[in-house]
């Protein structure tokens, strides 16, 4: 609730700009200027910077004893009041043999955040790079040789968004489900039972939450990056300009590039498999998925599905897995924070023996399951909400006939005829699903009485792309599981 309070704050107050939102409010009061910002490396195009905070500021890692005296300015910056909410509505028909269906759901959903009047704390910046200018940074520091193991890149905390009273964030649910209808269901015999439901049956769940944040709580801030030399000269990047640490390889300088770099590098390259991408790749490989045995597929299948449902825990996933990948070790108390059936997925992929045959550079010896595992759960990262709320209860039928669909309108030039619709996906529910998930990713799935095709909308960017390859691995997991 807070993260997202804080996201749409910086969205409106200054989209595609400088600021960071804080997720986290644990972060909020290590948040101060000169404090040090780790700015995660990233395996995939797709994948936003992630920022980790520190316990040490620029000074901690600088050759000497002498404390940076950078003067520190505190100004008004906005009173800020927000509401955000939706409000949907859905209702499906359906009729299949001697089963009709009519369901109906309607909801509300409200975000209010009212942070008041806002200031803003900053380092003076000429200030700054005056102070520096004769500084080297410890190479030796236990923080700059952590990074220079993972390739990471360090910033430094130049502005911080601060609120001046306690103030509050709202969170209010409603949602209300009417359906009716006559089912049948076959039993395990074979025999039909037939329930009817004669009146309509509705279910309401409201919830109302709220929390007080505390005044000189940071809700935003922006950063410097810093570019360091082996010889621990250092300079502190100008707003727009990126950093890392000098390394003996080339393709560690930067230690992070800019999507349209990415993107641009994997353009013209041919995918190793007949998967989502067209242009990838052969790192981009979900294949040993389908190469585990059938009970651990199984597993895996069900946990993803189930950690769908919280985001939060999508991510801490994602954040183990990489761990894991860089050859990091996993410590007790993080797999306690674990709920039990995902310490159980994690055991499901790394129980698997090393493949030499899928070793990327440089990463001999991580096992080609564990790659391909950390690659679908980042794609999955990346999903909207709504997108991640459908995949929750696509069956495996549906899932497979989702992902050919989406493989033969991307090697189609144009229009598809309506007979390479998969017959799992003539059923009008599955269809409206389908229609569904696309819509999610800004994607139009559009058919008349002889053709289907597919309108990417603008806002589009790489949603896409990883509901492609998201539906692209669990499809792999669903082989032979009907």
């Amino acid at each position: 609730m807070f993260s997202k309070a804080t996201a749409n704050f910086v969205r409106h107050i200054d989209h595609e700009g400088s600021l960071i939102h804080v997720s986290r409010i644990n972060d909020s009061r290590k948040l101060v200027p000169m404090k040090l910002v780790i700015i995660g490396h990233r395996f995939w195009l797709w994948q936003k910077p992630k920022y980790r905070m520190t316990e040490f500021t620029l000074s901690d890692v600088l050759q000497g004893d002498e404390v940076l005296r950078t003067k520190v300015s505190m100004d008004d910056f906005v009173t800020y009041k927000g509401t955000y909410g939706d409000k949907l509505y859905g209702k499906v028909n359906a009729e299949a043999g001697p089963a009709n269906l009519t369901v109906e759901g309607q909801g509300t959903y409200k975000l209010q955040s009212c942070f008041g009047e806002l200031k803003k704390e900053g380092l003076e910046l000429k200030d700054l790079l005056r102070e520096s200018s004769s500084r080297l940074v410890n190479m030796q520091h236990p923080q700059v040789q952590q990074l220079e193991r993972r390739a990471n890149v360090l910033a430094v905390v130049k502005d911080t968004i601060i609120t001046t009273t306690s103030c509050s964030i709202t969170q209010t649910r409603k949602e209300q489900c009417t359906f009716q209808g006559m089912l049948r269901i076959v039993g395990m015999l074979g025999k039909s039972v037939q329930v009817c439901v004669d009146d309509s049956n509705n279910i309401e769940a409201n919830s109302d939450v709220s929390m007080e944040i505390p005044a000189g709580t940071v809700i935003a801030y922006s950063i410097l990056e810093l570019e360091i030399k082996k010889n621990g000269n250092f300079n502190i990047c100008l707003p727009g300009t990126i950093g890392g640490i000098e390394a003996d390889s080339p393709l560690s300088w930067p230690s992070h590039v800019s999507l349209d770099e990415m993107d641009s590098k994997h353009n013209g390259e041919k995918a190793r498999d007949e998967g989502p991408l067209q242009n990838g790749s052969h790192d981009m490989d979900l294949s040993p998925l389908a190469e585990l045995p059938k009970s651990t597929r199984l597993a895996l299948f069900k946990g993803l599905q189930g950690t769908l449902r919280d985001r939060m825990a999508l991510s801490y996933m994602e954040y183990l897995l990489e761990k894991l990948r860089s050859g990091e070790t996993l410590y007790a108390a993080e797999l306690e924070e674990l709920p039990e059936t995902q310490r159980e997925l994690l055991s499901a992929i790394l129980d698997q023996p090393v493949t030499d045959s899928h070793a990327e550079n440089g990463q001999c010896g991580v096992p080609a399951c564990l790659k391909a595992a950390h690659m679908l759960v980042s794609a999955m990262e990346e999903l909207p909400d709504e997108t991640l709320s459908l995949l929750c209860d696509s069956n495996p039928d549906f899932l497979e006939a989702f992902h050919t669909l989406m493989c033969r309108l991307k090697k189609s030039s144009g229009p598809l005829s309506i007979q390479c619709l998969p017959v799992p996906l003539q059923d009008r529910q599955a269809f409206q699903l389908a229609e569904q998930l696309l819509s999610s990713v800004s994607v139009t799935l559009k058919r008349d009485s002889s053709r289907l095709w597919m309108e990417t909308g603008n806002e589009a960017g790489f949603l896409p792309l990883v509901l492609s390859l998201s539906t692209h691995g669990l499809s792999w997991l669903c082989k032979g599981q009907k």
